[in-house]
């Protein structure tokens, strides 16, 4: 059996043989290396980048659902939602629902002693806001449950508070700017003194830069709905549920009520995301393709100097397809170990991301993810299986395709004129 198996192994024993260097060929080795080093390269960056994108949507997508809900229930026309107590149980039967409560939507000026700033006001119900968002985890100053404790009370965003220079206890003015009545001048904003009561962070600077919450009875009476509401939110137990759940809603209240889902509210955003994270993967591809022409050269240069080794083996036998399998090995361990050192390099490099970009901050002075500009506050990262795999596959497929042209011509070559002048 032994013989069987050193004749059935000898294109792999070979192509291995052709990677070891000697003296007079160690240009190739380097030529070698250096091919190598380029696929282990772009499988990292590769790696790197679509980790961050990844994390980039996830935790783009956990912020947004947790200051909104999944599937919001709105009404057409000007008046809002009215008997929202007996609409809630209907909702709250929906199949998948785990979390229901009311809400009004308004903009508005805040102005304090120190500055002015414009936000979107929400007047929640604090007990049932609970159920359907996460700003009472996100509370980094007071509580959500001050709001019922305080009739005129309001959460601001930790960035909206630090501009206007507010702390808990502090007066905050809400400005709306119609429906204060008519004067000599015209219109006059409809202005109304609240007490700062608590203050979130959601991590997501336009929330926490823009957003203000009071109870609904105050926002009831200070935008003179009576007992409308502007729109009843939904909580469901499957994010990816909530067109299922909406089409439900829809059939089930009829006009002239409407659904949205947070799919639909943020299409555009993570529509842009999803298209930057593809550009980025065929981008970064052109990477590893440029590492397979070192591929190409190494593998010509090998055929070259092996000549005389070719021709020999093929006068003691060997088929073609024979020595185009030696070549096509050797070229697919290069292509083989370069992906295995970028594998290993860019899991390792997203594991230390955190550490790496504050150590490039602090070494050039400057802030490499600034709050102001980017939707987070943070670098996100998450590593997927199924794009480490499709990372892994690709750079093997141009490996392996690199070494096809090459490995060709070696079994084309014919050992008489090879042999000739030896």
């Amino acid at each position: 059996m032994a013989p069987l198996g050193v004749a059935m192994s000898y294109e792999f024993y070979i192509g291995l043989r052709y990677l070891k260097s000697k003296r007079r060929q160690a240009l190739i080795s380097l030529i070698t290396l250096i091919s190598s080093g380029g696929v282990a390269l772009g499988v990292m960056a590769l790696i790197v980048v679509i980790s961050v994108m990844s994390g980039f949507e996830r935790d783009l997508r956990d912020k947004i659902l947790g200051t909104n809900a999944h599937v919001v229930l709105l009404r057409f026309g000007e008046k809002g939602i009215a008997d929202v107590d007996r609409l809630i149980p209907r909702v709250a039967q929906t199949p998948h629902a785990v979390g229901v409560a009311p809400f009004t939507l308004h903009q508005v000026m805040l102005t304090s002693r120190f500055g002015v700033m414009g936000a979107v006001l929400r007047g929640i119900d604090p007990e049932q806001e609970k159920r359907v968002t996460d700003l009472e985890r996100n509370m980094k100053e007071g509580s959500l449950d001050a709001l019922r404790q305080v009739s005129e009370g309001i959460i601001l965003g930790k960035a909206l508070a630090a501009g206007l220079g507010v702390k808990l206890g502090d007066p905050v003015n809400v400005i709306s700017p119609v429906g204060g009545g008519v004067t000599p001048l015209g219109m006059a904003p409809r202005v109304k003194q609240f007490t700062l009561v608590g203050v979130f962070e959601a991590g997501m600077y336009e929330y926490d830069a823009g957003l203000a919450y009071i109870p609904i009875p105050a926002a009831q009476a200070f935008f003179r709905m009576g007992d409308s509401v502007t729109g009843v939110e939904i909580k469901i137990d499957d994010i990816y549920r909530a067109p299922q759940v909406a089409g439900h809603l829809q059939e089930e209240l009829g006009f002239p009520f409407f659904t949205k889902t947070w799919m639909e509210m943020n299409k555009s955003l993570f529509s842009a995301l999803k298209l930057e994270k593809t550009v980025m993967f065929i981008i970064l591809v052109m990477i590893v393709l440029v590492a397979a022409f070192g591929i190409v050269s190494t593998l010509t240069m090998v055929v070259m100097e092996k000549t005389k080794e070719i021709a020999v083996l093929k006068s003691m036998g060997a088929t073609a397809a024979g020595i185009m399998k030696i070549f096509m090995i050797e070229g697919i361990v290069i292509g083989a170990v370069g992906t295995f050192l970028g594998l290993l390099g860019g899991l390792v490099v997203t594991a230390n991301l955190d550490g790496i970009v504050r150590f490039v901050e602090r070494v050039f002075g400057i802030t490499a993810f600034p709050r102001d500009v980017y939707f987070l506050d943070k670098l996100p990262h998450q590593v997927n299986t199924p794009d480490v795999v499709a990372v892994v596959i690709v750079a093997l497929v141009i490996s392996f395709l690199a070494t096809l042209y090459p490995s060709w011509q070696a079994s084309r070559l014919n050992p008489v004129e090879a042999l000739r002048y030896e």
